[in-house]
Order: structure tokens, then sequence, then C-alpha cells
């Protein structure tokens, strides 16, 4: 080779990443076997020198500011429940060469095809099993084998339509397949906001990089999706908010404009999936599945699944439902079945894998077990049957005894299987302002669409902590990285939507009934934590001015506080904390249906709160926490309720928050202008209504029952009045959605609100009596009782 080629070949130096040191024998993404940088890096590592160490940390502290602002988490495990933890970025990319991708490509097209023909096998003629070339029991003591599925052929006639593969490299620079991921993949879409928050971190790199775009992969997933409907709704079926992929359904949902769905929005009628909606049942005829399968369907699966659809199985059966991926396609995910891929390749495909898997040796056959036994000191022992990969657990460990303390090798068999035990390759990451090599798995994902297998270009690549193998799933303190797909050529911009000069307004789906009720206790609790926190702030304001607890007026409002469930005894009353605990439950149940802005002003105003609960004192300082709170509180609802589309759930949600509103002051007026209430009561009644100035512009006396009255009861200019929201309410009955199942339904809550819309018109101050409140307390809960009954079942 000439000496030019040859330095051409070799790295600058000055490159050079210091104290970077791989093991022996183990591959890296940054250099070659021969120790040479590999050719797609050098401009990116030439690139993060130039910027330096200070500047590096702020470009990454980019990415994390993009992240927490887009409300990007994980929901990470504990003994006893979840909580959201931030995206753990690894900031540097796994950069490959796009004709190292291409063999990639290539190799997991085959797979897909390879699976699509096992799995077709597996729950129809059971040609593998009946011809030796499949264990059955295998598949009948494995718990993702459905049997209830055998024989049910897909409504696509495909079972697989969505996929993810891990991947490992091997130190010759080859690639291979650590995990088949058929269940329910999870991670298109982190891999997506992985790429955004790159794009933010290297904004003056990024663009000018020959790197492949994602947004095409979706683009053609959805459409796939959607010709596999009906023309009915199209809807991702998740498990729910404490699932630890939620934060993705939600994402991919609002990104694709899907519906998004938990079991409970389902039921099943004649074979026909249908969604509950305020519109009545709506026919579904495609579901993307991120529920896992046997959580599905209770009356046919598991019995003591709580998320499921009762009769999901039967529209399945029935063809009328189609789902991605396929119930029961979990069995692909089966440690023991990569020990019988590679023949079942040349079965069915006639080919050889082009992407080997890790080896794998089932202790059920004889000449497997008695390999294994043989060469255990070198391969991990793992259960047959589990689904997660070897690294991602503690089942999996280098010798006879990892497993259950067992010892004895004649014990060995079909529940066991012996894994080649690898070393996976290393990829740089950022620590203490140097480079240093983490072990490295690559998810990669499939979507299958018209014209055949569509492999997103890049994906994540998930990452372990000082250098231990194990540590890789992020419950366990992993971390994850974008993955970069470079071109030596321009390479084009795929987005979204590609046609510029059309567009096609998308039909609206029914709002479900869930989501209906969980906007509307949305609206209410959001009002009443702001009740509650301007009643706790009077409180203490007077506290602060030195007013003693035991004033007459001081102890008619501890009164009204208590009636509410609000301890004065506690700096921060629990019951605050408890109704924007509520309401944040609310809101994460609908999270699709309101802005990032809005979700990310609800968790500030949580962590707030948070740290409130051992630094707030009584008094002035607990005054201004509710002042803090107030106006945190009040950004979010301004987020939610003004930059909502004015679609059905909007109306929900505004009726909820009117609804809780009139009844809140309803009762404060009550309590703060009755005969007996102490002197300064008025005060605190127009404080709490926010109306002191108004007040004061409108009447030339001192705040008296009657022009309190007028003010905060009366008053169709004040926002701050039960008529108001009365008013609000009136306007909006006639644009809720009809329900078929309830016919008088518009005479029915037109008649339960003018009832209390015409008193009020009528009414004047001198006129209205205890028992007037009385009257229109028991008409609202009625009124609320009535649009539950009508559309929230």
């Amino acid at each position: 080779m000439p000496d030019d080629e040859q330095r051409i070949n070799q790295p600058d130096p000055s490159n050079l990443p210091e104290g970077y040191s791989v093991p022996d024998g183990t591959a890296d993404e940054l250099f070659d076997a021969q120790g040479v940088m590999r050719p797609v890096w050098r401009d990116f590592i030439a690139y993060l020198n130039r910027l330096g160490p200070t500047q590096c940390e702020a470009r990454f502290h980019r990415g994390n500011q993009y992240l927490r602002d887009m409300g990007v988490f994980f929901r990470r495990y504990s003994t006893s429940s979840g909580e959201d933890r931030d995206w753990p970025l690894s900031h540097i990319p796994v950069l490959l060469h796009d004709s190292d991708w291409a063999r990639i490509e290539t190799g997991l097209i085959q797979r897909a095809n390879l699976l699509e023909r096992v799995v077709a096998d597996i729950y129809g003629p059971q040609r593998l099993v009946r011809n030796g070339q499949l264990p059955a029991e295998l598949l009948a003591q494995n718990p993702e084998w459905l049997r209830p599925m055998v024989g049910i052929r897909p409504r696509s006639g495909r079972y697989l339509q969505h996929l993810a593969f891990e991947l490992g490299r091997n130190p010759d620079g080859s690639w291979f397949v650590l995990g088949d991921r058929t269940q329910a993949p999870s991670g298109a879409g982190f891999a997506l906001e992985n790429r955004r928050a790159s794009a933010h971190m290297y904004s003056d790199f990024f663009p000018d990089t020959n790197v492949h775009r994602l947004a095409g992969f979706f683009r053609r997933f959805r459409d796939a999706l959607r010709g596999m409907s009906d023309g009915d709704m199209l809807a991702i079926l998740t498990p729910g908010p404490n699932n630890d992929a939620y934060f993705e359904h939600v994402f991919i949902a609002r990104y694709l404009g899907l519906m998004l769905l938990e079991g409970e929005d389902l039921t099943v009628h004649n074979g026909q999936a249908m969604v509950r909606t305020v519109s009545g049942l709506k026919p579904v005829s495609m579901l993307w599945r991120r529920m896992d399968a046997q959580f599905a369907d209770p009356l046919e699966l598991n019995e003591t699944s709580r998320i499921g659809t009762p009769g999901l199985v039967s529209a399945v059966r029935s063809g009328s439902l189609a789902l991605s991926n396929a119930l029961g396609s979990g069995v692909l995910e089966t440690r023991a079945l990569m020990a019988f891929l590679p023949r079942l390749s040349e079965i069915l495909l006639g080919q050889k894998l082009k992407l080997p898997n890790i080896a794998t040796w089932w202790c059920g056959d004889p000449r497997a077990r008695a390999y294994v036994q043989n060469n255990i000191h070198k391969l991990a022992l793992a259960p047959a049957l589990t689904t997660g990969l070897p690294h991602d657990s503690n089942i999996s460990a280098m010798g006879p005894t990892g497993i259950n303390g067992l010892t004895r090798p004649d014990d060995w068999d079909g529940t066991l299987v012996g894994q080649e035990a690898v070393s996976l390759s290393t990829t740089p990451c950022y620590e203490n302002g140097r480079l240093v090599p983490r072990p490295m798995v690559l998810r990669v994902f499939l979507a299958r669409t018209p014209t055949g297998w569509a492999v997103m270009p890049g994906g994540y690549a998930r990452i372990g902590p000082g250098g231990e193998n194990s540590a890789l799933s992020m419950q366990r303190g992993g971390s994850v990285a974008d993955v970069w797909v470079v071109s030596d050529k321009d390479v084009p911009r795929d987005p979204l939507d590609p046609n510029r000069d059309t567009y096609q307004r998308v039909l609206q789906g029914a709002l479900p009934s869930r989501a209906a009720d969980n906007l509307f206790w949305l609206g209410r609790y959001v009002e009443r934590a702001e009740s509650t926190i301007r009643l706790i702030r009077s409180y203490h304001r007077r506290i602060s001015e030195g007013e003693p607890a035991h004033s007459q007026r001081l102890q008619h409002l501890a009164a009204h506080l208590d009636r509410l469930g609000v301890d004065l005894d506690q700096d921060l009353p629990e019951v605050l904390i408890q109704q924007i605990g509520a309401a944040t439950h609310c809101a994460s149940k609908v999270r699709d249906r309101f802005s990032v802005d809005a979700w990310v002003a609800l968790s500030d105003l949580n962590q707030t709160l948070t740290g409130m609960a051992e630094t707030v004192r009584a008094g002035d300082d607990c005054a201004r926490a509710m002042s803090v709170l107030l106006r945190k509180l009040s950004g979010f609802g301004g987020l939610v309720l003004e930059n909502m589309y004015r679609s059905s759930g909007w109306r929900f949600l505004e009726f909820g928050r009117a609804l809780e509103r009139a009844i809140t002051l309803n009762d404060v007026l009550q309590s703060f202008t009755a005969a007996g209430a102490p002197n300064g009561s008025l005060d605190l009644a127009i404080e709490y209504g926010d109306s002191i100035s108004t007040h004061q512009r409108l009447f030339l006396v001192d705040p008296n029952r009657y022009s309190v009255l007028d003010l905060m009861m009366l008053d169709l200019g004040n926002p701050r009045s039960v008529l108001f929201q009365i008013d609000i309410l009136c306007s909006l009955v006639p644009d809720l959605p009809r329900n078929p199942d309830h016919t008088e339904w518009r005479e029915t809550l037109f008649r339960q609100i003018t009832a209390v819309q015409q008193f009020l018109i009528g009414a004047r101050p001198e006129d209205i009596e205890s028992t007037d409140f009385d009257d229109i307390r028991q008409r609202l809960f009625e009124l609320s009782t009535s649009l539950s009954s009508i559309y929230m079942r």
C-alpha cells in the first residue's frame, strides 16, 4: 500500500481520545480490529475536539434541557410504585456508515421474514412440531404460547407488523442478534426524541452531516396501519400511565395522529371491537398493540388482568379486528427458540442466516446438553422460556450455579439453555471531560409496509455504565444514545408528510368516554385546588399580619376550611396535595390531548409542591407559597384551556372547570355572606373571588352583603361570579356530542342548568336566602350526575 494511502487510513493523533482503552477481544465502534479509527467517526471527533470540554458540557446541557422541556421521561420501578425519571441520554451518538447499515438491513429483513413463517406455523398447521424440527414442549410449556390463538388467521394475513432486534458487534466487525422483540416492541418513539435532542446539541454540525432521517419510517408505518383498517378508528392500545414506555405511547399517538386507548375504552359486541365514546359505541378495526398479549383479554387469556378487554380474542377470531402484532407473537422472543432458528432458516427460507444470533444450546436435546455440561466454564446458563436479553437481568450467570443454586448437571433439562458468553462491543461515552468506552447493544426497528419491510435507519443504542455488561437496562442505571447512519452522499429529507402542495384534513375520531371523564374531572380538580389555595392563602395572610388565630373571622374561615378537609395544623395541608395529585392523575390519562408545554407546567407545579413539603411554615411563608402555587396552577390551566383545540375534549374540560367554580363560589358566598358571619368575612369573600379592585370601581360603599352578592353571584360581566359560570355551562350544552343511547340528553341537561340560570337572572341580592344556596348546590350536583350518566358510563 502506498505511503499516502496508509496515511489516509490512519487517524490524526490529535483526534484520538486521551486514555480511551478498549479491552482485548472486544469490538469497538470508534476503532476497528486493527486499532484504526473508523472513517465515519473522524469528522465528529474532530468537531468535539474543537469544541473543548466547556462547550461540550454546554451542548449536553442543551440536549438535556430539550428533553425536560418536551416532558420526555421513563418510569423507573421500585418495590412500591413507579416514578418518573429524566430520560437518560448518553450525549455521544453511535455512528455507523450506511454500507455497514446495509448489511444489517439485509440480515434483519431476512430474519423478520423467518419469524413470520415460524409464528404462522406455530399458530397454524404446526408442521415444524409434527416433523420434529421444533420441540413440542417449547410451545406446550411456554406462557407466551397462547392456545386460544391457534387456528386464528390474522385479518391482514400477517402476524407481525412491527419488530425490534437487539444487536451486538463481533471483534471482526460483523454483527449478531442478541434478541428478538416481537411482543410489543418499544423504543421507536424514544429513538425519534433522541434524534431531536442530538439535533439540538449539535445544531452547528448535524445539518451538514449526511445522516439518514427517521421521519419517513413512521410515515410509511402509519400509512400501512391505515391500510389495514376499514376506515374506522385507528388507535394505539396502551396498558396506561403506569407502563414504563407510556411517554412513548403518548408521543407516537400525538405524532402520528392516532387515538390512544386503554383496555377499558373497548368493548366487544357481536364479535366487533367497539370504542366507548361520548357519541355512543364506535367500531375500531385496527389496533397497534403496546400491551403484552396475555393481559389483552381476561376472558380467554389471563383472568387476573385488569387492563385488558373481555372478548378481544373473539373480535380477532371473527376477523373484524386487526392487531399489530398478533396476540401470541411474544412466543418468538423465547430464548430457547434461538437454538433452532439457524436450522429453521434453511428449512423455511432455503437460506442460512445472514445475521447469526447468539449461539444457544437447548438442554432438552441430549447432545446439546452434553455440550453445555462440558463447556459450562465459557457459557451462560439461563431459563429456556424467558424472553429477556442475557444482559438485562440476573437470571443469566456464568457457570453451573447460575440459577436458583442449581449445581447438579444431571438436573439440567429442557427448562434450561446454555448461551455463548459474549463481550458486548463498546462505544464512546463522555464522562468527566473525556471519552471512555462503554458496553452497547443496538436496538433496530422494522415495520411492515405494502412493499415489504422498512428498517428505521438508526434506532437507539442501550449503554451500560462502568463497563458492566449486565447493566444495560434503564431500570438498572443504563442510558441510551442516538444512532446516526451516515452516508458519503447527500441524503434526502423525508418529512412526515412529504407532499407540501396539498393537504387533507383528517376526520377526528369520537372522544372515548374515559377521556371525557378524565378531562371533566381534570377541570374540576384544578379548580378545586385553586379554591383551596385561595382560602389557605387568605388565612395565612391574616396570621402574618398579626391577626390571632382565635379571632372570630379566622375561626369562621378555619371552620369553612375544615369542612373542605383542610387541616390547618399542617403547614402544607394534605388535602391540597391530594387535589393536585388527583388533577395530575387525570391529566396523565389524557396526556395525548394537550400540549407538551401544559404537561411540563403541571410537572413543574408538582416539583414545586414537593419542594414545599419540608420548607413551608405557617404565616407569611405559607401565604407566599400559596401565591406561587396559584400562579403555577393558573399557568397550567391557561395552557390547557386557552391552547387546546375546541373539540369535544375541550368542552368537557371547560364544563368541569366552570361547574366546580360555580359550586365553590356558591359555598364560599353562603358561608361568608351569612347573617351570622363575623365582621371582615365579606372582605375575605371578595379577596377569594379576586374581585377587590372590581368592587372598588363598581360600588361607592364598602363591601356589604348586597354588594358582594351582586358582584360575585349575579354579575354576568364578572368571570368570578356564579352566574358567569352558569352562562358558560349553558353555552356548552348545545355543542356536547349527541349520544344515541340518551335521546333526551339535551332536554335533561338544559332543564337542570337553565333552572339555575333563570333563578339567578331574576334574583336581587336582597332576595337571596341561605336555602337558595342549598338549592343551587343540589342542582349543580344533579347536573354533574346527569352528565356522567349520559357520557361517562
